[in-house]
């Protein structure tokens, strides 16, 4: 049942999405690819944050702050694809009425929260680089934990924006939402009435928080430029460069597609072109921002190997023991 009538109207209280495409073989391709995908979203996610849990030498600020993304990045994925996977195997893909409220809210939540993450490690590489003396007070236990405070409750407020506007929107005729999830673009479309108030003050929350957070990485990042030119050590130079790139590509990966959604007019791009953004940074980029920091990091790297290390010693020393 999706509606309700009321007089002479109808509310709607489910919603069906018409997902990427309605192709019976490219569903099932599409079902294999995204499933692998999210698998190795969750595993390597769940790793990194049980790697830097157990390893001693990656209890450092931006390992703190890298074990809290890998957490988002599982909450932003796990928001869409699962139900993205199930609609794939049904004829009808609908979704409830609270069902796409709380997807709506979730999605604005980690992603909110991925925003104030990525500021917050890009500022953390500044006080690194910048004011090394100065690391151990400024990127205290204290200073983390405040900042990760204000990534969560940031994200808390901005998706409490979205579910307000939702529920103040009233769908009374057509309730197919050309999208795999439910974003609040094509919701708007589909509401019979709906006040500017109701529509801007999401957009103006996320426009502030990304305007915001993109203003701390780009300053950051001209003072990063600035102190590391200023080097006379060309080894100098090349490991304060290593220490960024993992968190500039995840960064450019991320803001690029998402300015490409909300930034760039709709105008210049078709439904299609959306869809297969939203999957990349909806689906795709969780699964790559583990591997970006694990390639690229020599200090994961290094306690990956020492930790698999110490694990075939201890099954050795077992196995010796037991000999003996």
């Amino acid at each position: 049942m999706e509606s309700l009538v009321d007089g002479n109207q109808t509310a709607v209280i489910g919603f069906i999405l018409l997902g990427l495409t309605d192709n019976p073989i490219l569903q099932v391709i599409l079902f294999v690819i995204i499933l692998c995908i999210y698998l190795v979203t969750i595993s390597g996610n769940l790793s990194t944050i049980i790697l830097i849990r157990i390893s001693s030498q990656l209890h450092h600020p931006m390992y703190f702050f890298l074990r809290h993304l890998a957490f988002t990045d599982m909450g932003y994925s796990s928001s869409v694809t699962p139900n993205m996977l199930v609609n794939f195997l049904v004829k009808r893909n609908t979704i409830s009425y609270l069902g796409c409220a709380i997807q709506l809210g979730s999605g604005a939540f980690f992603g909110t929260i991925e925003c104030f993450l990525l500021a917050a490690m890009a500022y953390d590489r500044f006080v690194a680089i910048c004011s090394p003396l100065l690391y151990s007070t400024k990127m205290s236990t204290q200073v983390c934990v405040q900042l990760l405070l204000l990534a969560y409750i940031g994200g808390f407020l901005n998706a409490s924006t979205f579910i307000f506007s939702f529920f103040s929107l009233f769908f009374c005729g057509p309730n197919r939402v050309d999208h795999f999830f439910c974003d609040f673009a094509p919701l708007i479309e589909l509401s019979c009435f709906h006040t500017s108030i109701s529509t801007a003050v999401p957009s103006f929350s996320s426009g502030s928080i990304i305007m915001f957070t993109v203003f701390v990485i780009a300053i950051s990042y001209i003072y990063i430029l600035t102190t590391i030119l200023k080097m006379r050590s060309r080894e100098g130079r090349h490991k304060a460069f290593a220490t960024c790139t993992s968190h500039l590509t995840v960064v450019t990966l991320f803001y690029g597609t998402t300015t490409f959604i909300y930034v760039i007019p709709k105008s210049s791009y078709s439904t299609d072109q959306n869809k297969v953004v939203s999957v990349f940074y909806t689906v795709v980029i969780p699964m790559l921002n583990p591997l970006i920091y694990t390639l690229r990091n020599k200090e994961i790297k290094g306690a990956l190997k020492n930790e698999l290390g110490r694990r075939v010693f201890s099954r050795d020393s077992c196995n010796l023991c037991r000999i003996s």
